[in-house]
């Protein structure tokens, strides 16, 4: 019997381990070379924070596939890239271009630090003075202070 339910255990462990088929590579080695180059400088569409190379999504690797057969009919990496773009956008692109569509993407970063920046200073000038106008003494009060410094002297 205790052979039994070791099969069974077995049989339900091993049951839920299922592998995918592994995924092809190109025939050719320099495709290959070619497909990861350009596909490392290219977003995924889905993941959106991963490269087209590491992503692991279904149409990451449809766009994979279809990075192939454009290298295999002769387009370069500059005339892939045209066409990643004219099909998706500048967002595919890790690196977009610098164009006025895309100013906002490329200053708004250094906009918002600065931004930060003023912000704190304003910030920062305006306590300094609540602290100040918080802590000064009345003439009657500094007078008091004044008297009890000298008594504690004595």
């Amino acid at each position: 019997m205790k052979y039994l339910y070791a099969l069974m255990l077995g049989l339900l462990l091993c049951g839920g381990v299922v592998g995918k088929e592994a995924a092809p590579l190109a025939d050719d080695p320099k495709v290959e070379q070619r497909l990861i180059a350009i596909s490392e400088e290219l977003r995924c569409l889905v993941c959106q924070n991963e490269s087209l190379a590491g992503s692991r999504a279904d149409l990451a690797m449809d766009l994979r596939r279809e990075l192939r057969t454009l290298i295999k009919q002769g387009k370069t990496d500059s005339e892939i890239r045209e066409f990643m773009v004219s099909r998706y956008g500048d967002f595919v692109l890790y690196r977009p271009p610098v164009k006025p569509s895309t100013w906002l993407l490329w200053a708004g970063p250094f906009g918002l630090m600065v931004a930060g920046l003023v912000a704190l200073f304003v910030y920062l000038r305006r306590r300094n003075t609540e602290v100040a106008a918080a802590t000064g003494l009345t003439d009657e009060e500094s007078k008091r202070a004044e008297a009890l410094l000298q008594e504690g002297d004595k």
